[in-house]
């Protein structure tokens, strides 16, 4: 598979992990756009931690990303360590998807 197959991939598994997270840390009143924001920052993760080329070990530079697309969530929601943990977390993975599984 190419990186951005695999990153698609990634992405819609992480961002429906995070929704599953979403409904299991609130209570069930949470609406529509509380969830969209969940899935498209973790399907963001997900697609840029396996296609982007930096200059660093592809598990560092999916931390990096992980970091940098989950801090304005953590900031806004005033929930650093979970949003920040699990875009480590994401991160981490997608950086070693896509290292493990994509050919250039």
């Amino acid at each position: 598979m190419n990186r951005v197959t695999v990153g698609v991939i990634c992405g819609v598994i992480f961002g429906l992990a995070d929704i599953i997270m979403t409904l299991m840390g609130h209570p069930p009143d949470r609406n529509a756009s509380m969830l969209l924001q969940a899935f498209t920052s973790r399907f963001a993760i997900g697609l840029l931690s396996t296609t982007v080329s930096l200059p660093l070990h592809p598990v560092l530079s999916g931390v990096i990303v992980g970091i940098l697309i989950s801090l304005p969530d953590s900031i806004g929601l005033h929930t650093y360590a979970g949003v920040l943990g699990t875009g480590v977390v994401f991160g981490a993975l997608g950086g070693w998807t896509g290292k493990a599984l994509a050919k250039s």
